[in-house]
């Protein structure tokens, strides 16, 4: 006796489908995690006052590319690991020679570029020579003396003959070191992505099951 036995429908088909099914559903979920949490980021940053561009370095990526995949995963990452992580974990920051932080007053000005000016590029740009002034309550300054301000508060060079207009004009503020606020709270919202992902991968699924 000979037996043919035969499955209506196709099980391997079906399994096959199922796989295909799986591994979109997957795909999806951590390509929109990724792209969620990217948003996230970036709303974080702006929200706290860090600027556009800083938001901006934030990038997201999905694995592996241009397939689907049971074992996909989403990268998210920042262009401007340093300072975005700064401001994430709210670090203590000190001199890395051991001595002074300065930091530049408003009559400091700006150094080439609109970048932040350190007291050898203040010196540079002007000609003139810093003071060191101690304070022993309050941070110790540095100073330029016979100094003019200009109408946006910043020390120039004076050209008068008779001091009429000079003043001593603080320039730096120094610190031993300074605790910079922590501004942002990444992985907050790095642990809501990742408890949403298996809750929207059963959703991706049935619903492209049931799409079919």
């Amino acid at each position: 006796m000979k037996l043919d036995i035969s499955f209506t429908p196709d099980l391997v088909a079906m399994m096959r489908a199922e796989v295909a099914a799986g591994q979109k559903a997957v795909s999806v979920t951590m390509a929109q995690a990724g792209a969620d949490l990217k948003s996230a980021w970036r709303g974080q940053i702006t929200g706290a006052g860090l600027g556009q561009r800083l938001a901006n370095t934030i990038r997201s990526q999905t694995y592996p590319k241009g397939r689907n995949s049971l074992d996909a995963a989403a990268l998210v990452w920042s262009n401007a690991p340093v300072i975005v992580g700064a401001h994430d974990t709210g670090p203590l920051i000190r001199s890395g020679s051991g001595f002074w932080l300065a930091i530049p007053l408003p009559a400091a000005g700006k150094a080439q570029g609109g970048r932040r000016i350190t007291p050898g590029m203040w010196e540079q740009k002007t000609g003139l020579r810093l003071r060191f002034v101690y304070r022993s309550r309050g941070p110790s300054l540095l100073v330029a003396d016979a100094v003019r301000l200009n109408t946006r508060g910043q020390a120039a060079v004076s050209k008068s003959k008779t001091g009429t207009g000079q003043v001593t004009a603080p320039i730096f503020l120094l610190v031993r070191q300074v605790k910079l606020p922590k501004r942002l709270d990444l992985m907050r919202d790095a642990e809501r992505a990742q408890a949403a992902i298996l809750g929207s991968i059963v959703r991706n699924w049935v619903e492209g099951l049931v799409g079919k």
